[in-house]
């Protein structure tokens, strides 16, 4: 019996995963976007979602194809019997380029030496046709060609025997920051000079993408043929700004049970450095979730709440490895057993990953991200 199967009956603590709501964001964001294709981003265990239920949501919803970041994350994907298009974001490492054709991933190029390992390993595997995606680096500086040498490798490509350059791709900086429309706008403009470059060669890809979930939500002329939408399939929006532009879901809920309760005096610190003090005889809940299961160590230096009985009781003191402690109030009737909601709904509140961010300083990716594997994933819808 794997370990993750004894985890899920022995825990007091799950995250449920809503593929209703994933079919519904999905969906949602193909009629935003109409007529380009929609490609969803499944890399990093879905988001911490969940890749292989998630992936068939996905494409029940009428994505046509679906990206990963790592030749193991299609591996998996096609173990399950996915057989949707599939995009690796980024160049592998070079020995890891024959799995990737033998499973029949999509890669994006922008160096020489990716050219010449996917050349020899269509050979190896008797293929003609492995598509190739051409990367250009319009702005972003993390991964891409430059744009002076995209043409001379598009050109490689197109006279290869074995590849077929099927699209020319960029990534965005700053799509979800509304007050830098002027970026934006600049690296859609370079990579247009790549594709009218490109063009002058005889040279036509077809398949233009260059939109993240920001880009697709507020830049409709960075559509083109396929949007590469990430964390609004997970019911995010990229950027507050944009919240209002489609209507999405958070499909992610963290949830616990209460562990141990206990009543301490006023005047009593709490958890590691006895940093919270309570104000009053109160009573304190345990809750078996912690830092090791995604929930930020700090997050109740800046004021992190959970949800017991529907109302908002604020987590007391540092939050530790795998608990953390809440203040239920002095006439709290909280007790072993009662569900503790963390991110999601109770009653008339709601915590989301947006919250949490906004306190922390961060975003709502890294987030439903951090949600550990040892947090048993329960899904419905």
């Amino acid at each position: 019996m794997g370990a993750a199967v004894v985890e899920a009956r022995t825990r007091a603590a799950w995250a449920t995963v809503d593929l209703a709501a994933v079919r519904h964001n999905v969906s949602e964001l193909i009629d935003l976007v109409a007529p380009a294709a929609m490609c969803a981003s499944v890399k990093a265990d879905a988001y911490g979602h969940g890749a292989v239920p998630v992936a068939r949501a996905i494409l029940e919803a009428g994505a046509q194809w679906l990206a990963v970041s790592q030749v193991d994350e299609g591996v998996e994907l096609r173990e399950a019997g996915i057989t949707a298009p599939m995009l690796l974001l980024s160049e592998p490492p070079l020995a890891a380029v024959d799995e990737a054709v033998a499973r029949h991933l999509t890669l994006a190029v922008y160096t020489d030496a990716m050219v010449d390992a996917l050349e020899t390993a269509a050979v190896l595997h008797g293929r003609d046709a492995v598509p190739v995606h051409l990367k250009v680096d319009t702005g972003m500086h993390r991964a891409g060609a430059p744009p002076a040498d995209a043409p001379a490798l598009a050109r490689r490509m197109d006279g290869s025997r074995h590849l077929v350059l099927e699209g020319l791709m960029t990534h965005f900086a700053v799509a979800d920051d509304l007050d830098r429309e002027a970026d934006t706008k600049a690296q859609l403009e370079r990579f247009e000079m790549v594709r009218d470059a490109l063009a002058a060669d005889g040279i036509v890809p077809a398949v233009l993408h260059t939109a993240n979930s920001a880009g697709a939500i507020a830049h409709e002329a960075a559509r083109y043929d396929l949007v590469r939408c990430g964390i609004s399939v997970y019911g995010y929006s990229p950027g507050m700004a944009m919240a209002d532009r489609v209507d999405l879901r958070p499909a992610m809920s963290l949830t616990a049970e209460v562990a141990y309760v206990r009543d301490v005096e006023a005047g009593e610190g709490v958890s590691y450095g006895l940093r919270y003090t309570c104000p009053t005889r109160t009573r304190i809940a345990v809750v078996p979730l912690g830092y090791a299961d995604g929930v930020p160590r700090r997050l109740s230096a800046v004021g992190g709440e959970v949800l017991v009985g529907g109302r908002r009781c604020p987590i007391a003191g540092t939050v530790t490895m795998d608990m953390l402690m809440v203040d239920c109030g002095p006439d709290s009737s909280v007790a072993v057993g009662d569900e503790v909601v963390l991110l999601g709904r109770q009653g008339d509140e709601a915590i989301t990953a947006d919250e949490w961010a906004a306190r922390l300083d961060t975003i709502s990716y890294e987030i439903v991200c951090g949600i550990g594997p040892r947090v048993p994933r329960r899904y419905v819808g």
